[in-house]
This record gives structure tokens, sequence and C-alpha cells, in this order.
């Protein structure tokens, strides 16, 4: 049920005083700035539920939680596998928790695979810990940069420039010299 939001009369505003060197606080009552709301609290994560199919790459700048099925690559700042989550396909994060099925590559700075995780595929990392029970089968590498020259994406939403694919050869399905026209 939601909240019931009445409107209230506005409580009269006292002037923000600070004695000299004090730093200066919002009255009571007073609603910080956005810009201070930015500042002190984290976003909320992005939450995959555990009904969720997605067939496509992710990218996120925070924390992103999955507990449904990804088939496509991860790109975060922070993810969370849980332990009904799949995932076909590579995870490149700063920290990374798997609770969950990831086959694919795993690259990330700290990397925790805790009890329930069954991970198929190579783990890159700065710091890696296995908890008992674990299921790994892969390599491991430790590297200094496990997230270097990996391309990711300028912005959300937005594409990193990638180069270009050569046009391709023709194949026995469109012999060469056939007008663009004529292929169906």
């Amino acid at each position: 049920m939601l909240p019931n939001f009445k409107k209230t009369e506005p409580e009269p505003q006292r002037p923000a005083f600070s004695p000299a060197g004090a730093p200066i606080t919002p009255a009571l009552g007073a609603r910080p700035s956005n810009a201070s709301l930015r500042a002190t609290v984290q976003s909320a994560p992005s939450i995959i539920g555990p009904d969720l199919l997605i067939t496509g790459n992710l990218i996120s700048k925070g924390q992103v939680q999955v507990d449904g099925e990804v088939q496509g690559d991860i790109h975060s700042t922070h993810v969370v596998v849980g332990e009904t989550a799949r995932i076909t396909g590579g995870i490149v994060a700063d920290e990374i928790v798997i609770r969950g099925h990831v086959m694919g590559s795993v690259r990330g700075k700290r990397v925790l695979l805790q009890t329930s995780s069954h991970v198929e595929g190579d783990v890159y990392h700065n710091t890696l810990a296995i908890e008992q029970g674990a299921f790994f089968e892969g390599k491991s590498r430790r590297t200094s940069d496990p997230t270097a020259g990996i391309m990711r994406p300028d912005s959300v939403g937005g594409h990193t420039a990638e180069p270009s694919a050569a046009p391709s050869a023709p194949t026995a399905e469109t012999p060469a010299g056939t007008p663009p026209d004529q292929l169906a």
C-alpha cells in the first residue's frame, strides 16, 4: 500500500546562521539541494529479476544485480550475480560477486566466487577469493589491471567507436558481380 501523501502547510524557514568559521547547515525542515543528495546518496542498483531474460549486452555506470538470465556481456562498475542467475557471456567490472551460474570470461579487479557459484570460463583479476564449495572450471589469471584493453562504452546508451568491419568477400550464395538489387 502506498503512503498517504498530504500537502501540509510549510514550516517557516529559519535562516541558516553560523558563527565565523563554522559550517553552514540547512535550517530544520529545509530540503538539501540535489547536488548534496547526489554526493551523499548512492544510486540504487539496477536489478534484473528472476523472471527476466535479457538477450543482448548490459551496460551500466553503477551497480547491477542479476537474478534472472542474461545472454550477452555485462559491463558495469559493480556486478552481483544472484543464486538464481544464469549468465552466458562475459562480465567486466571493478567488483564482481558471483553466487549463480556464469558461462564466459570474468574480468574484475576484485572477484568473489561464493559457495553457490558455478563458473565455467577464465577469470582475470587483481584479487580473487573462492569460497569452499564453489565450482570453477577455467584459468585464473592475475593481472594488475584486468579491465585494461577492454572496449568500454563511453556513456550509457552510447557506443564507442569500434573499428568497422571490412566488407565481406562474396560467397557461393552471393556470386561476385551480382547487382545489389538482385540479391534477396
